[in-house]
């Protein structure tokens, strides 16, 4: 019989098992995969997202039309749900801790309220015993410059919370950017206010700052891993991937990544240990500097199913879909073995016309997922492709040849 497990001071709690309904907060495409992976086990979904036509809501047993804020619509998630999830961080931690006292959400709300501050996440990765570049928190035009002195040209200003694709971020490079740059928020109104510690989500300082200041890292390359834990405290990581971007979009995930055994296994050992750290339910992507020197800075984490793991849903044992559902039901975790070298190419609205135009010339060991979105908007993630091959560089030839992308 499923199990609706909402004593969360149970440790491990017991298993939530295929029949139980799982619900997530979010309806984009992550939700999407994560329900058609969790249907194949057995599972039930209800999903609560504004948009009528969002990807998760169409595959769904039941979608929640509703705003996130809305109190009657997350009391109806908990009802409807035996466990809840989120499939994107811009959930207000507030309403995950409303959902968290009414219902089963392993994920909790602190591990959110970390992850959408990135001051927060920096400190957390740092207690963790991992490191990441050197940065100084802004609020103000003078933390900003003093920031600069410490930290020297080029850096890169932040905003702590939203921003995505590049968005809310500035590069640095001389003080004229400085001056541009902060002249820029103040035009843009773009100024966020600290979060005041009278805030029961805020931590125990009395006021954080709305940017983060961060010493640009001249990198080699930049990685991912995408690691699991379920409640009973069982990780697991999945191949470390290389990743190439795009006018700050994730163009490209190489898997294997294009680096050494000791690296790669360093980047999943840094994982694991955030993992451990943050008493993680589910999966996490895990984004890395490499430096020349060999050294890895971890850059940012990203509490849920994440771009850079869409090659495990056709070159692994396990997607990590199927391990997000295992990780919060606490069941065994899956096998994260890698059955054939892939690149994953993420394809954007105005890619979509010239796959499908080509599609009919693409090898068999080429795996589409389309997101099924209503509207192709230019730099809008709009599926991918996964290319398998006897190797990268084979996988790479094969995409260069569809003259569809750079690679």
């Amino acid at each position: 019989m499923p199990v609706n497990n909402k004593n969360e001071n149970q440790h491990p709690p017991l298993p939530i098992l295929p029949g139980s309904t799982v619900g997530i907060l979010g309806g984009g495409q992550l939700g999407r995969m994560m329900i058609l992976d969790g249907r194949k086990m057995g599972y039930k979904f209800v999903t609560l997202d504004p948009a009528e036509d969002c990807p998760a809501g169409q595959v769904s047993d039941i979608q929640i039309v509703s705003e996130y804020s809305s109190i009657q619509a997350a009391e109806q998630l908990a009802r409807r749900s035996q466990v809840i999830t989120y499939e994107f961080e811009n959930v207000d931690a507030k309403m995950t801790q409303f959902l968290q006292e009414r219902s089963y959400v392993p994920q909790g709300s602190e591990l959110l309220h970390t992850t959408q501050h990135r001051l927060r996440e920096k400190v957390a990765i740092e207690k963790a015993g991992v490191q990441v570049a050197p940065y100084f928190p802004v609020g103000t035009e003078q933390e900003l410059h003093d920031g600069v002195d410490k930290l020297g040209l080029p850096c890169v200003l932040k905003t702590c919370t939203g921003g995505y694709d590049g968005k809310g971020q500035w590069l640095l490079k001389t003080t004229q950017d400085v001056a541009a740059a902060w002249s820029e928020i103040q035009t843009s109104g773009a100024v966020q206010p600290a979060v005041d510690s009278s805030d029961s989500t805020a931590n125990d300082s009395p006021t954080e700052p709305g940017f983060i200041l961060e010493k640009f890292v001249p990198f080699e390359r930049e990685l991912s891993v995408i690691v699991a834990r379920n409640p009973s405290g069982e990780i697991k990581t999945f191949p470390t991937a290389e990743n190439i971007h795009k006018n700050h979009i994730l163009h490209l995930s190489i898997v294997p990544a294009r680096v050494s055994k000791e690296v790669s296994e360093r980047a999943r050992s840094l994982a694991e240990s955030i993992a451990a750290s943050l008493e993680l339910a589910g999966v996490m992507g895990v984004e890395m500097f490499l430096m020349e020197n060999g050294e890895l800075f971890v850059n940012e984490l990203a509490p849920r199913p994440h771009n850079s793991g869409h090659y495990t849903l056709d070159a692994c044992v396990t997607s990590q879909f199927e391990q997000h559902i295992r990780g919060i039901c606490n069941l065994p975790l899956g096998s994260t073995e890698l059955l054939s070298p892939v690149v994953m190419v993420n394809i954007l609205g105005q890619d979509v016309a010239p796959v499908l135009a080509q599609l009919h010339t693409f090898p068999d060991t080429v795996k589409l997922h389309l997101y099924d979105k209503s509207e192709a908007r230019v730099n809008r993630k709009m599926g991918h492709i996964n290319v398998m091959a006897k190797d990268t560089d084979e996988a790479l030839h094969q995409i260069a040849q569809f003259g569809i992308w750079d690679v």
